[in-house]
């Protein structure tokens, strides 16, 4: 099978995939208690009023009717109108979008950083302290639940030291840009949008980084047993260049397919760490959307964090397609 073709396969795939999610969330709206009509008519509507607002809302069309329309409106581009906020759902979603990608960017960022340098100290120093340590800390990361770890954060280094904000976003990466790029760079922006951002980070990144940790580790010593790194230690070339060169760059192409798929996990995952700490991502907008029963942007919200995940999960396996052709098959 060529290149082309596996990205074709994987995108009709993906689209199979999005249909699914658009009729699962579909499908909800009528196995939930409640209807949609009580969150728009008046708590003393009469059933005249109640049966013409099912009419406007086209609730009382046959089941199939709706599906076709709703799905014929989602290729539009329109998902529908938020009664309980005034506004269409596709501005109130695609507005909270940025700030769900840029924490769970943040996030990747935060575990990569940590986690790939110590898997390979934690590889090289097999059974000695830095590993026994490395494998408590990844144990921990893994076990710990991101809400309890976010709020213990909020209570030590906001509350106790104040040296972060407990809640909010206050200042956008886009802000960030401007103000440092440029001819008279001001970093103060940065400072505050650190202040913001890095408590969720870790929060959201912990599970992330202590997961890329034992795959770089497990990566790292299978590498590092083959017998490439036996002939390069042979012919006298450095540790740092065999570890960092050609150990690691082996490792990286399943640490790379894994950091794709976490990415699309941290985007929908990322709504309990939202809540904790009031970023206003779609994490928030869902749980909102709940409480007030606001089903056209409840289903906006899901609509569009399974597409990112699908999309993120297609783009890896392009990817690692290309970088390994080896996984391309009939």
């Amino acid at each position: 099978m060529s290149f082309g073709r596996f990205a074709l396969k994987r995108s009709l795939q993906g689209i199979g995939v999005v249909w699914g999610v658009v009729t699962v969330v579909f499908a909800l709206r009528f196995v939930t208690p409640g209807s949609p009509i009580n969150a728009v008519a008046p708590l003393d509507a009469s059933q005249e009023t109640r049966q013409a607002i099912a009419a406007e809302l086209g609730l009382d069309q046959p089941l199939y009717v709706q599906y076709g329309q709703y799905v014929f409106d989602l290729l539009r581009g329109d998902m529908g109108f938020s009664y309980i906020r005034g506004q269409d759902v596709a501005t109130l979603v695609f507005g909270r979008l940025p700030a769900t990608v840029e924490l769970a960017v943040a996030a990747s960022v935060v575990a990569i950083v940590l986690a790939i340098p110590l898997g390979v100290v934690s590889a090289t120093r097999r059974n000695e302290p830095v590993d026994y340590g490395a494998t408590l800390l990844s144990l921990g990361g893994i076990s710990t639940p991101n809400f309890w770890l976010g709020i213990m954060l909020i209570l030590v280094f906001a509350v106790q030291f104040n040296v972060f904000n407990t809640s909010g976003r206050g200042v956008t990466v886009v802000d960030v840009a401007q103000s440092v790029v440029g001819p008279a760079p001001v970093f103060g922006t940065l400072l505050a949008w650190l202040a913001y951002i890095t408590l969720p980070a870790i929060a959201l990144g912990t599970y992330f980084m202590a997961l890329i940790t034992r795959l770089t580790r497990s990566g790292m010593l299978d590498e590092l047993s083959k017998g490439y790194v036996q002939a390069a230690r042979a012919k006298g070339l450095p540790r740092t260049l065999i570890r960092y060169k050609h150990a690691l760059r082996n490792t990286l192409i399943p640490v790379i397919t894994v950091l794709g798929l976490q990415l699309g996990t941290l985007i929908g995952g990322a709504v309990i760490t939202e809540a904790v700490f009031s970023w206003p991502g779609l994490g928030t907008l869902v749980i909102d959307s709940i409480n007030t029963r606001d089903w056209p942007t409840l289903q906006g919200s899901l609509i569009v964090i399974g597409t990112s995940f699908v999309l993120v999960n297609i783009l890896v396996d392009v990817v690692y397609a290309y970088l390994d052709p080896e996984v391309i098959t009939d």
